[in-house]
Protein backbone atom coordinates (compact mmCIF):
# COMPACT_ATOMS: atom_id res chain seq x y z
CA UNK A 1 0.00 0.00 0.00
CA UNK A 2 1.13 3.29 -1.06
CA UNK A 3 2.19 5.82 2.18
CA UNK A 4 0.35 9.35 2.43
CA UNK A 5 3.57 11.02 0.79
CA UNK A 6 3.34 8.86 -2.46
CA UNK A 7 -0.25 9.56 -2.65
CA UNK A 8 0.15 13.27 -2.74
CA UNK A 9 2.95 12.74 -4.70
CA UNK A 10 0.91 11.02 -7.64
CA UNK A 11 -2.14 13.81 -7.05
CA UNK A 12 0.59 16.64 -7.90
CA UNK A 13 -0.47 18.21 -11.30
CA UNK A 14 -1.08 21.53 -12.28
CA UNK A 15 -3.81 22.22 -10.45
CA UNK A 16 -1.92 21.86 -7.79
CA UNK A 17 0.91 23.60 -9.27
CA UNK A 18 -1.92 27.01 -9.99
CA UNK A 19 -2.74 26.79 -6.29
CA UNK A 20 1.14 27.04 -5.08
CA UNK A 21 1.25 30.89 -4.52
CA UNK A 22 4.25 30.37 -2.60
CA UNK A 23 5.93 28.36 -4.85
CA UNK A 24 4.97 31.31 -7.79
CA UNK A 25 7.05 34.05 -5.95
CA UNK A 26 9.68 31.92 -5.52
CA UNK A 27 10.45 31.14 -8.92
CA UNK A 28 9.60 34.39 -10.05
CA UNK A 29 12.73 35.84 -8.22
CA UNK A 30 14.89 32.91 -8.90
CA UNK A 31 13.62 34.11 -12.97
CA UNK A 32 14.57 38.12 -11.60
CA UNK A 33 18.01 37.19 -10.25
CA UNK A 34 19.31 35.17 -12.98
CA UNK A 35 18.09 38.01 -15.96
CA UNK A 36 20.03 40.21 -13.66
CA UNK A 37 22.72 37.69 -14.17
CA UNK A 38 22.74 37.43 -17.62
CA UNK A 39 22.41 41.46 -17.80
CA UNK A 40 25.64 42.04 -16.49
CA UNK A 41 27.50 39.83 -18.89
CA UNK A 42 27.07 42.15 -21.48
CA UNK A 43 28.04 45.37 -19.37
CA UNK A 44 31.82 45.50 -20.52
CA UNK A 45 34.56 46.81 -17.72
CA UNK A 46 35.62 50.17 -18.69
CA UNK A 47 38.71 51.44 -19.66
CA UNK A 48 39.58 48.46 -22.05
CA UNK A 49 40.59 48.23 -26.04
CA UNK A 50 37.70 45.19 -26.75
CA UNK A 51 38.96 45.44 -30.70
CA UNK A 52 42.28 44.27 -29.22
CA UNK A 53 40.98 42.34 -26.52
CA UNK A 54 38.78 39.90 -28.82
CA UNK A 55 42.42 39.16 -31.01
CA UNK A 56 43.93 38.01 -27.56
CA UNK A 57 40.76 36.20 -26.61
CA UNK A 58 40.30 34.29 -29.88
CA UNK A 59 43.79 32.91 -30.12
CA UNK A 60 43.19 31.82 -26.17
CA UNK A 61 39.98 30.25 -26.21
CA UNK A 62 40.89 26.93 -26.14
CA UNK A 63 42.65 27.11 -22.91
CA UNK A 64 41.38 27.62 -19.12
CA UNK A 65 40.06 30.88 -20.50
CA UNK A 66 37.20 29.18 -22.48
CA UNK A 67 36.01 26.81 -20.27
CA UNK A 68 35.72 30.37 -18.01
CA UNK A 69 34.12 31.38 -20.45
CA UNK A 70 31.44 29.06 -20.96
CA UNK A 71 30.37 28.66 -17.39
CA UNK A 72 30.03 32.52 -17.08
CA UNK A 73 27.77 32.66 -20.18
CA UNK A 74 30.34 34.27 -22.51
CA UNK A 75 31.29 36.84 -19.91
CA UNK A 76 35.33 36.64 -19.88
CA UNK A 77 34.86 36.86 -24.05
CA UNK A 78 33.45 39.97 -23.33
CA UNK A 79 35.47 41.43 -20.52
CA UNK A 80 32.04 42.41 -18.91
CA UNK A 81 31.77 43.37 -14.72
CA UNK A 82 30.49 39.29 -14.19
CA UNK A 83 33.63 38.16 -15.91
CA UNK A 84 34.71 36.26 -12.79
CA UNK A 85 31.18 35.04 -12.54
CA UNK A 86 31.03 32.71 -8.93
CA UNK A 87 33.78 30.71 -9.80
CA UNK A 88 35.86 32.24 -6.58
CA UNK A 89 33.24 31.69 -3.99
CA UNK A 90 33.14 27.82 -5.59
CA UNK A 91 37.26 27.30 -4.97
CA UNK A 92 36.54 28.88 -1.78
CA UNK A 93 33.50 26.83 -0.73
CA UNK A 94 35.66 23.64 -2.11
CA UNK A 95 38.90 25.07 -0.01
CA UNK A 96 36.82 25.71 3.38
CA UNK A 97 35.09 22.62 3.09
CA UNK A 98 38.30 20.81 2.60
CA UNK A 99 39.80 22.64 5.68
CA UNK A 100 36.66 21.79 7.61
CA UNK A 101 37.42 17.86 7.25
CA UNK A 102 41.51 18.30 8.51
CA UNK A 103 42.23 22.00 10.03
CA UNK A 104 41.09 20.79 14.06
CA UNK A 105 39.32 24.83 14.75
CA UNK A 106 37.02 24.09 11.60
CA UNK A 107 36.43 20.67 12.18
CA UNK A 108 35.31 21.37 15.61
CA UNK A 109 32.80 23.97 14.41
CA UNK A 110 31.34 21.74 12.08
CA UNK A 111 30.96 19.09 13.69
CA UNK A 112 29.81 20.44 17.29
CA UNK A 113 29.20 24.36 16.42
CA UNK A 114 25.19 23.60 15.07
CA UNK A 115 23.66 26.97 13.28
CA UNK A 116 26.08 28.90 15.03
CA UNK A 117 29.31 27.00 13.36
CA UNK A 118 27.69 26.77 10.20
CA UNK A 119 27.29 30.29 10.13
CA UNK A 120 30.87 31.28 11.03
CA UNK A 121 32.17 28.78 8.24
CA UNK A 122 30.03 31.02 5.66
CA UNK A 123 31.36 34.01 6.74
CA UNK A 124 35.08 32.64 6.37
CA UNK A 125 34.26 31.14 3.26
CA UNK A 126 32.80 35.23 2.04
CA UNK A 127 36.15 36.48 3.25
CA UNK A 128 37.86 34.06 1.24
CA UNK A 129 35.93 34.60 -1.41
CA UNK A 130 37.34 38.15 -1.31
CA UNK A 131 40.49 37.70 -0.91
CA UNK A 132 40.22 35.20 -4.28
CA UNK A 133 38.08 37.85 -6.17
CA UNK A 134 40.88 40.67 -5.34
CA UNK A 135 43.69 38.00 -6.32
CA UNK A 136 42.23 37.05 -9.41
CA UNK A 137 40.73 40.41 -11.00
CA UNK A 138 44.14 42.03 -10.17
CA UNK A 139 46.46 39.59 -11.97
CA UNK A 140 43.61 39.69 -15.16
CA UNK A 141 44.23 43.79 -15.23
CA UNK A 142 47.96 43.29 -15.00
CA UNK A 143 48.22 40.75 -17.34
CA UNK A 144 45.91 43.11 -19.72
CA UNK A 145 48.19 45.88 -19.06
CA UNK A 146 51.22 44.23 -19.84
CA UNK A 147 49.57 43.19 -23.05
CA UNK A 148 48.48 46.68 -24.10
CA UNK A 149 45.06 45.68 -23.99
CA UNK A 150 44.44 49.20 -21.47
CA UNK A 151 43.51 52.23 -22.87
CA UNK A 152 44.66 54.53 -20.37
CA UNK A 153 47.27 52.02 -18.43
CA UNK A 154 48.59 53.38 -14.82
CA UNK A 155 47.68 52.42 -11.37
CA UNK A 156 43.90 54.22 -12.04
CA UNK A 157 43.17 51.28 -14.25
CA UNK A 158 44.48 48.71 -11.95
CA UNK A 159 42.38 49.89 -9.15
CA UNK A 160 39.32 50.39 -11.18
CA UNK A 161 39.20 47.12 -12.92
CA UNK A 162 40.29 44.94 -9.58
CA UNK A 163 37.62 47.11 -7.87
CA UNK A 164 35.18 45.93 -11.04
CA UNK A 165 35.44 42.46 -11.08
CA UNK A 166 35.50 42.02 -7.61
CA UNK A 167 32.59 44.09 -6.43
CA UNK A 168 30.37 41.90 -9.53
CA UNK A 169 31.60 38.46 -8.38
CA UNK A 170 30.69 39.61 -4.76
CA UNK A 171 27.07 41.11 -6.05
CA UNK A 172 27.12 37.24 -7.72
CA UNK A 173 27.53 35.39 -4.11
CA UNK A 174 25.11 37.65 -2.58
CA UNK A 175 23.15 37.04 -5.41
CA UNK A 176 23.37 33.48 -5.06
CA UNK A 177 22.56 33.29 -1.32
CA UNK A 178 19.15 35.08 -1.83
CA UNK A 179 18.25 32.44 -4.66
CA UNK A 180 18.99 30.05 -2.05
CA UNK A 181 16.85 31.41 0.91
CA UNK A 182 13.92 33.20 -1.49
CA UNK A 183 14.45 31.28 -4.18
CA UNK A 184 14.28 27.43 -6.23
CA UNK A 185 17.56 25.42 -6.02
CA UNK A 186 21.00 26.33 -5.06
CA UNK A 187 21.81 30.18 -5.83
CA UNK A 188 25.75 29.23 -6.80
CA UNK A 189 24.49 25.78 -9.31
CA UNK A 190 21.66 28.22 -10.79
CA UNK A 191 23.95 30.81 -11.63
CA UNK A 192 26.73 28.55 -13.16
CA UNK A 193 23.72 26.63 -15.11
CA UNK A 194 22.69 29.81 -16.33
CA UNK A 195 25.75 30.77 -18.03
CA UNK A 196 26.18 26.96 -19.65
CA UNK A 197 22.56 27.42 -21.28
CA UNK A 198 23.26 30.61 -22.44
CA UNK A 199 26.45 29.17 -24.72
CA UNK A 200 24.09 26.54 -25.50
CA UNK A 201 22.06 27.93 -28.39
CA UNK A 202 25.19 29.29 -29.99
CA UNK A 203 26.80 25.45 -30.38
CA UNK A 204 23.57 24.02 -31.61
CA UNK A 205 23.90 27.27 -34.47
CA UNK A 206 27.59 26.36 -34.82
CA UNK A 207 27.34 22.55 -35.61
CA UNK A 208 23.91 23.43 -37.87
CA UNK A 209 26.62 25.54 -39.52
CA UNK A 210 28.93 23.05 -39.78
CA UNK A 211 26.15 20.43 -40.85
CA UNK A 212 25.27 23.14 -43.92
CA UNK A 213 28.61 23.71 -45.24
CA UNK A 214 29.50 20.00 -45.23
CA UNK A 215 31.67 19.77 -43.25
CA UNK A 216 30.10 17.31 -40.87
CA UNK A 217 27.78 14.45 -42.58
CA UNK A 218 24.46 14.39 -41.40
CA UNK A 219 24.93 11.06 -39.95
CA UNK A 220 27.31 12.41 -37.78
CA UNK A 221 25.12 15.20 -36.57
CA UNK A 222 22.79 12.20 -36.06
CA UNK A 223 25.27 10.75 -34.02
CA UNK A 224 25.99 13.61 -32.14
CA UNK A 225 22.49 13.80 -31.02
CA UNK A 226 21.90 10.59 -30.10
CA UNK A 227 25.21 10.10 -27.79
CA UNK A 228 24.24 13.18 -26.22
CA UNK A 229 20.48 11.98 -25.65
CA UNK A 230 21.87 8.75 -24.08
CA UNK A 231 24.98 10.65 -22.00
CA UNK A 232 21.93 12.46 -20.24
CA UNK A 233 20.33 9.50 -19.83
CA UNK A 234 23.09 8.05 -18.38
CA UNK A 235 23.82 11.11 -16.12
CA UNK A 236 20.29 11.11 -14.80
CA UNK A 237 20.50 7.00 -14.15
CA UNK A 238 24.19 7.54 -12.45
CA UNK A 239 22.80 10.36 -10.38
CA UNK A 240 20.06 8.49 -8.70
CA UNK A 241 21.91 5.57 -8.55
CA UNK A 242 22.96 4.51 -4.10
CA UNK A 243 24.21 2.21 -2.33
CA UNK A 244 21.24 1.67 0.48
CA UNK A 245 23.14 -0.09 3.64
CA UNK A 246 20.50 -1.36 6.42
CA UNK A 247 20.52 0.28 9.70
CA UNK A 248 18.51 -1.50 12.66
CA UNK A 249 18.01 0.22 15.94
CA UNK A 250 17.85 -2.41 19.06
CA UNK A 251 14.40 -2.36 20.97
CA UNK A 252 14.24 -0.76 24.47
CA UNK A 253 12.13 -0.53 27.49
CA UNK A 254 11.04 2.67 29.20
CA UNK A 255 8.52 1.60 31.74
CA UNK A 256 5.72 -1.11 30.31
CA UNK A 257 6.22 0.17 26.98
CA UNK A 258 9.02 -1.54 24.21
CA UNK A 259 10.39 0.98 22.32
CA UNK A 260 12.52 1.24 19.09
CA UNK A 261 13.60 -1.50 16.77
CA UNK A 262 12.99 0.85 13.98
CA UNK A 263 14.85 -0.08 10.65
CA UNK A 264 16.45 2.50 7.94
CA UNK A 265 18.38 3.11 5.53
CA UNK A 266 21.95 4.58 4.77
CA UNK A 267 21.98 6.08 1.63
CA UNK A 268 25.50 6.14 -0.22
CA UNK A 269 25.58 8.28 -3.56
CA UNK A 270 27.63 6.03 -6.67
CA UNK A 271 29.02 9.67 -7.44
CA UNK A 272 29.71 11.41 -3.88
CA UNK A 273 32.23 13.55 -4.83
CA UNK A 274 29.75 15.86 -7.80
CA UNK A 275 31.76 17.37 -10.56
CA UNK A 276 34.30 18.42 -8.34
CA UNK A 277 36.84 15.72 -9.85
CA UNK A 278 36.26 17.17 -13.62
CA UNK A 279 36.51 20.98 -12.79
CA UNK A 280 39.65 20.57 -11.10
CA UNK A 281 41.59 18.00 -13.78
CA UNK A 282 40.42 20.45 -16.38
CA UNK A 283 42.13 23.69 -14.75
CA UNK A 284 45.10 21.86 -14.17
CA UNK A 285 45.04 20.48 -17.74
CA UNK A 286 44.62 23.70 -19.13
CA UNK A 287 46.71 25.97 -17.28
CA UNK A 288 49.58 25.04 -18.79
CA UNK A 289 48.18 26.13 -22.37
CA UNK A 290 47.31 29.30 -20.97
CA UNK A 291 50.28 30.41 -19.48
CA UNK A 292 52.32 29.65 -22.57
CA UNK A 293 49.62 31.65 -24.87
CA UNK A 294 49.82 34.55 -22.19
CA UNK A 295 53.26 35.10 -22.51
CA UNK A 296 53.18 34.68 -26.23
CA UNK A 297 56.64 32.91 -26.23
CA UNK A 298 58.46 32.46 -29.07
CA UNK A 299 60.03 28.59 -29.37
CA UNK A 300 63.48 29.94 -30.56
CA UNK A 301 63.85 32.52 -27.85
CA UNK A 302 62.96 30.48 -24.97
CA UNK A 303 65.75 28.86 -22.70
CA UNK A 304 66.93 25.21 -23.67
CA UNK A 305 65.65 23.58 -21.10
CA UNK A 306 62.66 25.24 -21.65
CA UNK A 307 61.87 24.22 -25.42
CA UNK A 308 60.10 21.13 -24.76
CA UNK A 309 57.05 23.24 -23.43
CA UNK A 310 55.25 24.11 -26.88
CA UNK A 311 55.59 20.30 -27.99
CA UNK A 312 53.63 19.61 -24.33
CA UNK A 313 51.31 22.30 -24.86
CA UNK A 314 50.41 20.84 -27.78
CA UNK A 315 49.51 18.03 -26.43
CA UNK A 316 47.46 18.79 -23.61
CA UNK A 317 44.50 20.09 -25.81
CA UNK A 318 41.30 18.84 -26.40
CA UNK A 319 41.18 15.61 -28.27
CA UNK A 320 44.30 14.83 -28.46
CA UNK A 321 45.24 11.08 -26.54
CA UNK A 322 47.92 12.55 -24.34
CA UNK A 323 45.38 15.14 -23.27
CA UNK A 324 42.49 12.50 -22.84
CA UNK A 325 44.69 10.03 -21.05
CA UNK A 326 46.13 12.19 -18.09
CA UNK A 327 42.30 14.00 -18.17
CA UNK A 328 40.79 10.54 -17.05
CA UNK A 329 43.84 9.71 -14.69
CA UNK A 330 43.25 12.86 -13.00
CA UNK A 331 39.14 12.92 -12.82
CA UNK A 332 39.79 9.20 -10.81
CA UNK A 333 42.42 10.43 -8.41
CA UNK A 334 40.47 13.74 -7.68
CA UNK A 335 36.91 11.48 -7.27
CA UNK A 336 38.68 9.24 -4.80
CA UNK A 337 40.19 12.48 -2.58
CA UNK A 338 37.20 14.41 -2.63
CA UNK A 339 35.05 11.38 -1.42
CA UNK A 340 37.73 10.54 1.36
CA UNK A 341 37.92 14.30 2.35
CA UNK A 342 33.92 14.34 2.37
CA UNK A 343 33.20 11.41 3.63
CA UNK A 344 34.32 9.64 6.74
CA UNK A 345 33.68 6.45 7.81
CA UNK A 346 34.95 6.44 11.53
CA UNK A 347 32.64 9.74 12.17
CA UNK A 348 29.76 7.80 10.58
CA UNK A 349 30.21 4.76 12.72
CA UNK A 350 31.18 6.22 15.39
CA UNK A 351 27.99 8.18 15.11
CA UNK A 352 25.59 5.15 14.22
CA UNK A 353 27.88 3.30 17.49
CA UNK A 354 26.61 6.67 19.50
CA UNK A 355 22.75 6.52 18.63
CA UNK A 356 22.09 2.74 19.31
CA UNK A 357 22.48 1.93 15.37
CA UNK A 358 24.43 -0.72 13.98
CA UNK A 359 24.50 -2.72 10.48
CA UNK A 360 23.27 -6.69 10.56
CA UNK A 361 26.04 -8.62 10.60
CA UNK A 362 28.62 -5.58 11.40
CA UNK A 363 29.86 -5.58 14.90
CA UNK A 364 30.16 -1.69 15.95
CA UNK A 365 32.86 0.61 15.90
CA UNK A 366 35.91 -0.48 14.24
CA UNK A 367 34.10 -3.09 12.05
CA UNK A 368 31.60 -1.11 10.88
CA UNK A 369 34.21 1.84 9.78
CA UNK A 370 35.69 -0.85 7.85
CA UNK A 371 33.05 -2.23 6.20
CA UNK A 372 31.98 1.32 5.62
CA UNK A 373 35.09 2.60 4.04
CA UNK A 374 35.11 -1.55 1.80
CA UNK A 375 31.70 -0.24 0.16
CA UNK A 376 32.74 3.05 -0.34
CA UNK A 377 36.00 2.37 -1.95
CA UNK A 378 33.89 -0.30 -4.67
CA UNK A 379 30.81 2.28 -5.51
CA UNK A 380 33.66 4.91 -6.17
CA UNK A 381 35.34 2.81 -8.55
CA UNK A 382 32.19 2.93 -10.69
CA UNK A 383 31.43 6.45 -9.89
CA UNK A 384 35.01 7.62 -11.24
CA UNK A 385 34.53 5.53 -14.45
CA UNK A 386 30.96 6.65 -14.94
CA UNK A 387 32.35 10.24 -14.28
CA UNK A 388 35.40 9.94 -16.19
CA UNK A 389 33.28 8.07 -19.35
CA UNK A 390 30.74 11.25 -19.31
CA UNK A 391 33.53 13.55 -19.47
CA UNK A 392 35.89 11.55 -22.46
CA UNK A 393 32.54 11.78 -24.50
CA UNK A 394 32.56 14.91 -25.85
CA UNK A 395 36.73 14.75 -26.20
CA UNK A 396 36.31 12.14 -28.43
CA UNK A 397 33.85 14.25 -30.27
CA UNK A 398 35.96 16.96 -30.18
CA UNK A 399 38.75 14.81 -31.70
CA UNK A 400 36.69 13.75 -34.89
CA UNK A 401 35.04 17.35 -35.19
CA UNK A 402 37.73 19.57 -34.69
CA UNK A 403 38.03 21.93 -31.72
CA UNK A 404 34.83 23.85 -33.27
CA UNK A 405 32.79 21.77 -31.13
CA UNK A 406 33.31 22.80 -27.44
CA UNK A 407 30.89 21.51 -24.58
CA UNK A 408 32.56 19.43 -21.97
CA UNK A 409 30.94 16.74 -19.90
CA UNK A 410 31.47 19.40 -17.25
CA UNK A 411 28.59 21.47 -18.71
CA UNK A 412 26.48 18.61 -18.92
CA UNK A 413 27.54 16.95 -15.47
CA UNK A 414 26.17 20.58 -14.42
CA UNK A 415 23.39 21.69 -16.12
CA UNK A 416 21.60 17.92 -15.89
CA UNK A 417 22.62 17.61 -12.38
CA UNK A 418 21.16 21.19 -11.26
CA UNK A 419 17.82 20.63 -13.35
CA UNK A 420 17.59 16.98 -11.01
CA UNK A 421 17.81 19.13 -8.06
CA UNK A 422 15.62 22.19 -9.03
CA UNK A 423 12.69 19.91 -9.91
CA UNK A 424 12.93 17.77 -6.65
CA UNK A 425 13.01 21.41 -4.81
CA UNK A 426 9.80 22.31 -6.75
CA UNK A 427 8.13 18.87 -6.34
CA UNK A 428 8.91 19.01 -2.58
CA UNK A 429 7.66 22.47 -2.25
CA UNK A 430 4.30 21.23 -4.26
CA UNK A 431 4.41 17.91 -1.47
CA UNK A 432 4.71 20.54 1.38
CA UNK A 433 1.75 22.55 -0.44
CA UNK A 434 -0.73 19.73 -0.43
CA UNK A 435 0.22 18.91 3.19
CA UNK A 436 -0.63 21.99 4.29
CA UNK A 437 -4.11 21.68 2.38
CA UNK A 438 -4.57 19.07 4.07
CA UNK A 439 -4.22 19.92 7.54
CA UNK A 440 -6.31 23.13 7.25
CA UNK A 441 -9.10 20.82 5.75
CA UNK A 442 -9.19 18.67 8.55
CA UNK A 443 -9.05 21.71 11.19
CA UNK A 444 -11.69 23.13 8.97
CA UNK A 445 -13.91 19.36 9.10
CA UNK A 446 -12.96 18.09 12.86
CA UNK A 447 -13.14 21.64 14.62
CA UNK A 448 -12.03 22.24 17.95
CA UNK A 449 -10.01 18.98 19.26
CA UNK A 450 -12.32 16.91 21.43
CA UNK A 451 -11.37 16.84 25.44
CA UNK A 452 -11.74 14.05 27.79
CA UNK A 453 -15.33 13.40 28.60
CA UNK A 454 -16.65 14.65 24.99
CA UNK A 455 -16.57 18.03 25.80
CA UNK A 456 -14.98 20.31 22.92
Amino acid sequence: MASAAEQLAANMNFGAFAKATELHKRLLFTLGALIICRLGTYVPVPGIDMAAFDRAFSGQSQGILGMFNMFSGGAVERMAVFALNIMPYISASIIVQLMGSIYGPWEKLRKEGGEAGRKQLNQYTRYLTLVLAIVQSFSIAAGMQASGLALNPGPFFLIATVTTLTGGTMFLMWLGEQITARGVGNGSSMIIFTGIVAVLPSTIAQLLALAKEGQIAPLVLLLVVLVLIATIVFIVFMERAQRRLLVQYPKRQVGNRIMGGDTSFMPLKVNTAGVIPPIFASSLLLLPTTILQFAGSNPDAMPTWLQWLPTLTTQLTHGQPLFMAIYAALIIFFCFLYTSLVFNPDETAENLRKYGGFLPGIRPGKRTAEYLDFVLTRITVIGAGYITIVCLLPELLISSLGNSFYFGGTSILIVVSVTMDTVAQIQSHLLAHQYDGLIKKSKMKGGAPRLRGGAR
